[in-house]
């Protein structure tokens, strides 16, 4: 017997999307708040030595370190986007969004990528942040909501090219320029044709050999 849905669920699951979505990056005054990186934030810097002198330090993090401590403080850097895109998830499932999701989506991405219409809103987590995408079907996954084989399929997804529209449009756009005549939308186009591919190569990989049942602790 299919699940009812509740209106709230349709109502989360649009906003979300927009949420992660990056529309509203760019927007001026409140609808700043409706964006994830937004929301986020950034780091301050730590000092600076005077006119002309350059910074101590362009974040927290400083500047030339190396080893664990290092490690350890780009790692905490990953802690609020990480921490702030579970809590999301949590608060679109409350209001039955991810119901709303596999409903709708599933017809759409379950032929398209073998994966059930829940993760859609992972998937456009992940184009924008690749650490709230990857936290976020983790937790997914710890729901039963993704079975080995899906998880699978879905990190090939989110691994090629992670955080597809934060990286073109910021990183990326340093080559606009070069593009000659052809128009931006293009490449992007082509960075989500390959990763469609990607993911559906590992589907056939996964037909051919399927992911086997680990056996319990004690099983023989």
């Amino acid at each position: 017997m299919e699940t009812k849905v509740r209106w709230t669920g349709y109502v989360a699951l649009i906003f979300v999307f927009l949420f992660f979505s990056g529309i509203f990056t760019s927007s001026e005054g409140p609808l700043q708040a409706l964006d994830f990186n937004n929301i986020v934030g950034e780091f301050g810097v730590l000092g600076d030595l005077g006119e002309g002198e350059g910074t101590l330090a362009s974040s927290f993090r400083g500047i030339n370190g190396t080893g664990a401590r290092d490690g350890f403080l780009f790692a905490l850097t990953l802690v609020p986007a990480v921490m702030f895109s579970l809590e999301i998830i949590k608060i679109v499932e409350y209001f039955d969004g991810l119901n709303a999701a596999e409903h709708l989506l599933s017809p759409l991405l379950r032929p398209l990528l073998g994966i059930p219409g829940s993760s859609g809103i992972t998937l456009v987590a992940s184009l924008q942040s690749a650490d709230a995408g990857a936290s976020m079907m983790k937790q997914m996954a710890d729901a039963d909501r993704l079975n080995e084989q899906e998880k699978v399929i879905f990190c090939a997804f989110q691994f090629s090219a992670g955080a597809a529209l934060t990286n073109f449009l910021g990183s990326g756009a340093a080559l606009f320029p070069y593009l000659g005549g052809v128009p931006i939308l293009v490449p992007l186009l082509v960075i989500f044709f390959y990763k469609f591919v990607g993911a559906n190569l590992m589907r056939l990989y996964l037909r051919k050999f399927p992911i086997s049942k680990t056996p319990a602790e004690g099983e023989v």
